[in-house]
């Protein structure tokens, strides 16, 4: 009984072996791939990491950066709209400065109204002041004068009617009443002549100097609000209500790196690709007025002929993505713009990571 259980389980063991044998040996077609792999076209290409961008005439995208700091109050656009060169994008709390342009503006104010004053000397009532002054001088001399006069006449009459010291004070009495006259009519003289130019001159610049200090109060008051500098379409936000920027940008809670506040692109027909060419490759590109190259999607089987633009002449280190060093070499590329009209499909976003093949030598 025993032997015959081990006959059938090491029949049923061979069975099994022979079955699963079979199995595995019969050969499945591998799946095709999603999508073709990137194919060099040129017999002599050269292949080059690529990044899509706006166009632009010169440089990449518009970063915007505050020219203060401060805490984040309103945000006025949103990602994708398209602005017109000074639309508000963001607003910065500004009481501060609010304040202080206030204050300048009003210091300006008193010394204009100072300057006037001086220019509008001598004043009415001041001047009435000083001719009757005048007048009352003139009469205390005339007074003074009759007096003496009748003091000597007596005296040349009788020396015994009046004594050698009334006399004395009576002569005394109009010499002072004369440099009375005296004082009042130069200062007739100074109240006609109006303020001193030197005074008019140090108040002129005086004014000058508050009205500019409050001309760059409200300078600065307006850079609290962030504007468009060009025309074009909101590529990103970073900034958030309540959030903190400074002319560094604010931080990206992501990267945990300094961002732009904002940053803005052409959303036109035609989009712009950066492709960076390692420098151990320049020597095999061809003419640069003749350089053919072709783009490719990934993820697609789409590829795009591309326009030659420039070359940035200037070799930069490569990086990566994080805009972190991570090469243990000096590794440099070169990096040369191409155009291309913006296909139907599928749909391309400035800051995607393109592969870019470039007619060589």
């Amino acid at each position: 009984m025993r032997a015959r259980l081990i006959f059938v389980l090491s029949a049923i063991g061979v069975v099994a072996g022979l079955a699963s044998a079979a199995f595995f040996a019969v050969h499945r077609k591998p799946a095709p791939p999603v999508f073709d792999p990137a194919a060099n076209p040129y017999e002599r290409g050269v292949y080059a990491n690529g990044i899509i961008e706006s166009e632009q005439a010169s440089g990449a995208n518009v970063t915007v950066f505050p020219e203060v700091s401060g805490t984040v109050v309103g945000i006025g656009v949103r990602e994708g709209q398209r602005v017109s060169r000074g639309t508000p994008l963001v607003h910065i709390e500004d009481s501060v400065q609010r304040a202080t342009a206030a204050q300048q503006r009003a210091q300006a104010a008193a010394a204009r109204a100072a300057l006037e004053e001086l220019r509008a000397q001598p004043r009415p009532e001041t001047l009435q002041v000083v001719v009757s002054q005048v007048t009352a001088a003139r009469a205390t001399l005339k007074t003074s004068s009759d007096q003496l006069a009748k003091q000597r006449a007596s005296y040349a009459a009788d020396p015994r009617s009046v004594s050698k010291l009334t006399l004395d004070d009576a002569t005394n009495a109009v010499h002072v009443a004369q440099a009375n006259v005296d004082v009042a009519e130069r200062q007739l003289d100074l109240a006609k002549a109006g303020a001193w130019i030197y005074d008019i001159r140090n108040q002129e610049a005086q004014y000058a100097a508050l009205v500019k200090s409050a001309a760059a109060a409200r300078a600065l008051l307006r850079k609290y609000t962030l504007r468009a500098p060009v025309d074009g379409t909101i590529l990103s936000i970073t900034a958030t209500v309540g959030g903190f920027v400074s002319p560094q940008g604010t931080l990206d809670t992501y990267t945990q790196s300094a961002a732009p506040v904002v940053v803005m692109g052409r959303q036109e027909e035609h989009l712009a690709v950066r492709a960076f060419v390692d420098e151990i490759l320049i020597a095999r590109l061809g003419p640069v007025e003749r350089l053919e190259a072709t783009m490719y999607v990934r993820g697609t089987d789409v590829h795009v002929p591309l326009e030659f633009v420039r070359v940035q002449p200037y070799v930069s280190p490569k990086i990566e993505l994080s805009n972190e060093r991570t090469e243990r070499v000096d590794l440099r590329v070169l990096p040369v713009v191409f155009r291309f009209a913006r296909p139907a499909e599928p749909p391309l976003y400035p800051g995607q990571l393109v592969d870019v093949y470039v007619r060589g030598r």
